[in-house]
């Protein structure tokens, strides 16, 4: 399958800013799952420089900077993606990772370290974790699948344009959570269980079409000999050849799609618009 996206992103202030530094991470990553076929980016006011380079995951992420007064930033990007998996469990796992709480061999329990921090995960999203667990069986890729359909059938989907993502626990009390939210709940619940897991920013099949689309987000855990592997806990499924990956971190800052600032006391209003197509 191929996926085409035209995305642009208009920032209007209601004075002249000035633009600081922003890092931009539109670009699809080239990974078994996808090949990147074709991609172009628009910037306007075009920036006095840009660099290119792999972020702390890999991620391909542009520095750009800006010289002179702005009234309005306008980021535009384009790609056609061909998309690879068709079968999301098409690997092999070995006793070591069958049963929870899910154990790395070294280096690669270190390598892996920061994408199993726990430390912040309150005792409700644990007994969340340890409840799902039991229902498993201990099971580690039943306990993914029962995770992440657990999210899919209890939490009410809602959608939040804007806004920053909100804290596993915030989300669990709320029973509800725009997809970036339960991808954060997802990833939390995982990492109690000893599993990596990272949050991933892109686009889905499910947008074509749509007169308004948005971008999608969903998780990643690392199992031993099958790498990293897509869950998407507001759809409800393993990920295969819906989705398109662009960004991954173990923090959702750390996979934004553009980020940045400005300075001056000005108010700005964001405009998004994105068009996806897909062809067999």
């Amino acid at each position: 399958m191929r996926i085409t996206v035209d995305h642009s992103t208009t920032y209007r202030y209601q004075f002249p800013v000035q633009l600081e530094p922003h890092t931009l991470r539109l670009q699809p990553r080239m990974s078994a799952n996808q090949r990147l076929l074709a991609y172009e980016l628009e910037i306007t006011p075009p920036p006095a420089g840009a660099t290119e380079s792999l972020d702390q995951d890999g991620n391909l992420a542009q520095y750009a900077w800006f010289q002179n007064l702005t009234s309005s930033l306008q980021i535009r990007s384009r790609f056609t993606v061909e998309n690879l998996r068709e079968n999301p469990y098409d690997y092999h796992l070995v006793n070591d990772s069958l049963h929870l709480p899910l154990w790395y061999r070294e280096p690669l329990s270190t390598a892996l370290f920061s994408y199993r921090l726990d430390a912040n995960v309150t005792p409700a999203v644990r007994q969340f974790a340890q409840s799902v667990a039991a229902r498993a069986n201990g099971d580690t890729l039943v306990f993914l699948s029962t995770l992440t359909n657990e999210i899919f059938q209890a939490f009410r989907p809602i959608t939040r344009i804007d806004g920053a993502a909100w804290t596993s626990d915030y989300t669990l009390r709320a029973r509800e959570g725009s997809c970036r939210d339960l991808a954060v709940l997802f990833c939390d619940a995982c990492r109690v269980m000893g599993i990596a897991a990272r949050f991933v920013s892109g686009y889905e099949y499910a947008s074509a079409g749509q007169t308004q689309s948005y971008m999608h987000a969903w998780a990643e855990v690392y199992l031993p000999s099958a790498g990293w592997r897509g869950y998407d806990p507001s759809r409800g499924l393993a990920v295969t050849n819906s989705h398109v990956a662009v960004a991954a971190a173990f923090h959702p800052e750390l996979a934004a799609p553009i980020a940045g600032l400005y300075t001056g006391g000005s108010y700005a209003h964001m405009e998004a618009a994105i068009r996806l197509t897909a062809d067999s």
